[in-house]
């Protein structure tokens, strides 16, 4: 029992907060490969930023449900805690999650960089450099069902291109054969309330074409 209770302690640690139970649930492969990745990143040292961080931040929530979130990086409510999102910005994303049907746990969340960069500031090139390789295999393990990009730098190092934000969002791309929808960041959203109304029309459309996928015999 002890081993149980150890094992699943260490889940949370690495963002696994919920595993979807039943004999068909893709969880506990997705599990042990992100369990692998969890452990890579915590000891990870490949740029600069592992200097300043009190700890890393993997990823929180359910690997199996198909909806995935991304943002750009930790923030210093997040490094001091080792999840993404808890700030400000973090209780804002917990909304609009529930406004469209999900619980926050019911979703999984993870970040481009799982260091927090020092006052905030944006990532570098060789920072995503360096955290991209562990996004993709996040990505590869949780098979998500379609994927939210939540603000410019997640966008851009997911779809590869530099087109603004403002430009990019309302319309659906593919991510390695992987549906994407880009959307405003909370943090942004929460300086700007005025683009909340655009960021509403973009998460019913996340919302609906999940569930269009959703009943696709190949997705279950």
């Amino acid at each position: 029992m002890k081993e149980i209770e150890t094992y699943f302690r260490y889940l949370r640690t690495i963002g696994v907060e919920f595993i979807e139970p039943g004999p068909f649930s893709a969880a506990p492969s997705a599990c042990g490969d992100l369990e692998e990745i969890g452990q890579e990143v915590a000891a990870c040292t490949a740029c600069g930023l592992h200097k300043t961080r009190i700890q890393t931040v993997f990823a929180g929530g359910s690997p199996s449900s198909g909806l995935m979130f991304v943002g750009e990086a930790p923030g210093a409510d997040e490094d001091e805690q080792g999840k993404p999102f808890v700030g400000r910005a973090g209780q804002l994303l917990t909304k609009m999650i529930e406004a469209i049907g999900f619980r926050r746990e019911d979703v999984y969340i993870a970040n481009v960089l799982k260091c927090r960069p020092p006052k905030n500031r944006d990532p570098l090139p060789d920072e995503v450099a360096a955290c991209e390789g562990y996004l993709k295999r996040q990505i590869a393990a949780v098979k998500p069902v379609i994927i939210c990009a939540l603000g410019t730098h997640a966008a851009h190092t997911l779809l590869r291109n530099d087109t603004p934000i403002s430009r990019m969002r309302g319309r659906i791309y593919n991510y390695e054969g992987v549906p994407l929808i880009p959307i405003y960041h909370p943090s942004f959203l929460l300086r700007s309330p005025a683009n909340k109304k655009e960021a509403w029309e973009d998460l019913q459309k996340l919302r609906d074409e999940y569930w269009r996928l959703k009943k696709k015999p190949d997705n279950g």
